[in-house]
Formats: structure tokens, C-alpha cells, sequence
């Protein structure tokens, strides 16, 4: 790593923070994007279209023709993680290009670049696993914390390096960090009731055995909870001034309210595909928005400047003993 820092410390043309921007911006709008296409993936039963890991067949690390349709679109989601990855590692050199940048910034970067192919390890696991529908869901929620990483990125390179101050009141710092958890509690639940559904992502794969009806209530009840919380935060935001936190709240419950409703949509036209992807999406956009509010509840303001140095006065100076 040194040696690596060494190198862009002597690039000519350093990375300016507007591309350093725009390229963490990208790293979120790609993980978001790969938890989208292996949710196609498994839509169209084509989990084990490579039926082993990290190999495609046991003779080729690539699709065959003889593999067909569902072949390719396996092997087509494992080429765009690389693609993932390479935009994760033009960030962290980036990042090491700048000739000054925030403190934390490039732990973040290398998290999330470290994140992808942890991510791809357990993908290759549902596959050796037979698309056991809990590996399948621990899938989904590393993409989940991937992508919380690339945003908290994204926000870094946008802030400056002072240091941070609370923009509402604690009791309200405090209703932010439980709706987030909620959140987290949601999205994990959702991951259950992905497992007890029809899309297994193969034609044998196992489900998780719980009752669909039953998982699916307990889902939608933290939903609702989930949005109670939003709304209280909207209004209190609101009663105390922060309008920038109120309409990070507001979004918040826009997001919530049309992933719900797509939720409960395709939940009684049994679980169509198109809806189950655009719920897909809608979890990866509910994650976003919720941190959005999150980062509004606290702010980093500008570094003082250093206190510029006092010249010593002839009384401050020390007297010497004559010889």
C-alpha cells in the first residue's frame, strides 16, 4: 500500500475531487444496478444457469452455447461484477491521487472495493449451496451494506474536514438511528419472505420453509412501522426548523409509500416478476433515502485555519547569566 501511495503521490495530473465525486456517485448507481440483475437472474431461473463457482461448468470458466439463455445471463451477471470492481478500483485511485482529502476517505474506498468480491464469494456460494435461500439472502444483504459503504463514500467526498456538529436535537438524532434500524430490520425480513416465495432462481431449489402468508404480514407490519417513523420524523423536523433534514424525511416517505405499494401490488397478483424486480430496486432506493436523512441530522463544517504564530516579545525572551 505504500508503495501504491508512493506511485500516485507522483502523479503529474492529479484526480480532481469533482471526478472523484462523480466516480463514487458511479460506484453506487453500479452495486445498485448488480443487486437489480441478480435479482433478474434469479427471475428467470437461471441461479444455476453456471452450475458451479468459481468456474462456470467443470470445464470452462465461461458459458457455453449448450447452456442456452440461462446460461448466459448467469455468466453475464458475474462478468458485470468485474465491472463493479473496476469502478470500485478507479476510486480508490483516485482517492489516492488527491493531494489532500478527508480523513476516513480512503478507508471507504477500499471497504467498498474489498465489499464486491466478498460479495461475489457468498454469490458463489449460493451456487455451491444450490441456491440455499438463506445463503441467496445473506447475497442480497452484503450487496445492502456494499452499497450503504459506496454511499457513505459518495457523501465524504462532498463534505468538508471539520468537525461534526448535530444540525436537530439529540431526542431527533436519536428517532433517525432507530427508523434506520428499522430499515435494516425490514430488509432483512424481506429477504425471508424472498425465501419462502415462488422465485427460487431454479426449478428444484429449496425454500426456506416458512409460511408465505405469515412471513409476508410480519413484513408488512414492520412496514408500517417503518413508515410511522418517517412521517413522525417529517413533522418534527419540521417543528423545529430543519428544513433540510425535513425534506430529506419527506423523500423518505415518497420512497417508502411506492415501494409499499408496489409491495403490496404484486403480493396479491402473485408475485409477477417485473414487480418483484422494480421491489428490488425499491429496497436499494429505500436504503438510499434513509441514509439521506440520516446524514442530514448531523453536519461537517470547515476546518478552523491554524491560529497564525505570536513573535515572541523581548519580555517573553529568557535571560541568560553573563559568563
Amino acid at each position: 500500500m505504500r508503495r501504491i501511495r508512493s506511485v500516485m503521490a507522483s502523479v503529474r495530473f492529479p484526480v480532481s475531487p469533482t471526478l472523484l465525486r462523480r466516480l463514487a456517485y458511479t460506484s453506487i448507481i453500479a452495486n445498485v444496478a448488480i443487486v437489480v440483475t441478480g435479482g433478474g437472474v434469479r427471475l428467470t431461473r437461471s441461479g444455476l444457469g453456471c452450475p458451479t463457482w468459481p468456474r462456470c461448468t467443470d470445464e470452462s470458466y465461461i458459458a457455453t452455447p449448450e447452456m442456452g439463455v440461462n446460461g448466459a445471463i448467469e455468466f453475464g451477471n458475474r462478468l458485470l461484477t468485474f465491472a463493479v470492481g473496476v469502478i470500485a478500483l478507479a476510486v480508490v485511485l483516485a482517492v489516492l491521487a488527491q493531494r489532500t482529502r478527508p480523513r476516513g476517505l480512503l478507508p471507504l474506498a477500499i471497504g467498498v472495493l474489498f465489499g464486491i468480491p466478498a460479495q461475489a464469494v457468498i454469490g458463489g456460494i449460493t451456487v455451491l449451496t444450490n441456491l440455499n435461500p438463506w445463503v441467496v439472502g445473506l447475497h442480497f444483504l452484503a450487496s445492502m451494506v456494499v452499497i450503504a459503504a459506496a454511499y457513505a463514500l459518495w457523501r465524504r467526498t462532498v463534505e468538508p474536514d471539520g468537525p461534526v456538529s448535530p444540525t436537530v436535537p439529540a431526542p431527533l438524532r436519536t428517532l433517525a438511528l432507530l427508523t434506520t434500524v428499522v430499515t435494516a430490520a425490514v430488509l432483512v425480513i424481506g429477504t425471508w419472505v424472498t425465501g419462502s416465495g415462488p422465485h427460487a432462481g431454479d426449478q428444484g431449489a429449496a425454500r426456506n420453509g416458512l409460511d408465505p402468508e405469515a412471513i409476508s404480514q410480519v413484513h408488512a407490519d414492520g412496514v408500517f412501522l417503518l413508515i410511522g417513523l418517517s412521517v413522525a420524523l417529517l413533522f418534527a423536523f419540521r417543528a423545529v426548523g430543519a428544513a433540510r433534514a425535513a425534506r430529506a424525511a419527506g423523500v423518505l416517505v415518497a420512497v417508502e409509500l411506492g415501494q409499499g405499494l408496489i409491495g403490496f401490488v404484486q403480493y396479491f397478483t402473485h408475485l409477477p416478476a417485473v414487480l418483484v424486480a422494480a421491489h428490488m430496486l425499491g429496497s436499494c432506493l429505500v436504503l438510499l433515502a434513509t441514509l439521506g436523512m440520516l446524514w442530514t441530522t448531523r453536519e461537517r463544517r470547515p476546518a478552523a485555519p491554524p491560529a497564525p504564530a505570536v513573535p515572541a516579545t523581548p519580555a517573553d525572551q529568557p535571560v541568560t547569566a553573563a559568563a
